[in-house]
């Protein structure tokens, strides 16, 4: 595996390479997840490149920043290992040369008003700059992403079009732990207890699914809320929307394919999941 730090390098690299050009960006910590987005990607690709950088700009939270996993090396193994051709590895002044102040302001609208795009004002926006640049620096054919991060994927899917970029974003199935949790990075910040508590969350996207149709979502969604505090979460919103476009519903309907979205903070970290009904 071929391990850049600099544009330049990567793209001179890059040029030299026969076929088509698979992308998995992350901010490290490496899990599960990430690695079935790179296997597919080698899969259906000639080479494939996975990027590792916790982008300051997408953190409204300073502390929740400061606190993100730092697992480089053991993420270097783990790609080694799912035979992985290239890893980009920039610094902070390598993606924004003009400084963290210093970026662009993406015409987001509506999925900059709602869920995540509420609860973390100037998120999307700071998402949109990197993987802008990042998408410029590796000029691939095919982006991987996985669906854990349901609004972020539409999010791009909409970046992709106002840039016209010519990327092909695919994407994939969240992956869980045998317990249900939705594998990510921050679960590596929930203490032993928290970890046992966490799978709450995925018990109250089971049920609502299950017992769509017998109830008003309004019902399943104040039982949820009810079940997620009692286990000692903070939620900010349990929501049904389209799944096609995220606009939320007020109950289920059976015209359209639909999602229930979830994030709540336990023990100081903050889960997203979500399930499609």
């Amino acid at each position: 595996m071929y391990i850049f730090k600099r544009i330049k390098e990567l793209q001179f690299y890059l040029k030299s390479c026969q076929g088509s050009i698979g992308f998995v960006p992350t901010m490290g910590a490496l899990h599960e997840g990430h690695i079935s987005l790179i296997q597919k990607s080698s899969s259906e690709n000639d080479i494939t490149v996975c990027s590792i950088f916790v982008n300051p700009t997408q953190f409204n939270d300073k502390k929740d920043f400061e606190k993100y996993p730092i697992t480089i090396d053991e993420d270097i193994k783990l790609l080694i290992a799912a035979q992985t051709d290239v890893l980009f590895l920039p610094e902070v002044d390598e993606m924004y040369p003009k400084g963290i102040d210093h970026i662009e302001m993406y015409a987001i609208g509506y999925l900059d008003t709602i869920l995540d795009g509420a609860f973390r004002p100037g998120h999307f926006n700071g998402v949109c700059n990197i993987v802008h640049r990042l998408l410029d620096a590796v000029l691939p054919h095919n982006l991987y992403m996985g669906e854990k991060d349901f609004q972020q994927c539409l999010v791009i899917a909409q970046l992709i079009e106002q840039t016209g970029s010519k990327v092909n974003l695919i994407t994939c199935p969240t992956l869980r732990e045998q317990d249900g949790l939705a594998m990510s990075s921050r679960n590596r910040r929930l203490s032993e207890e928290g970890r046992q508590q966490a799978t709450a969350i995925y018990a109250v996207l089971n049920t609502l699914r299950e017992q769509q149709f017998t109830q008003s979502f309004a019902a399943l969604q104040q039982q949820g809320l009810q079940h997620l505090q009692e286990k000692g979460f903070e939620p900010e919103y349990i929501l049904l929307a389209n799944a096609t476009n995220l606009q939320l519903l007020d109950n289920f309907q059976t015209d359209c394919n639909m999602v229930v979205l979830v994030a709540a903070k336990l023990g100081g970290v903050r889960l997203i999941d979500n399930m499609r009904m």
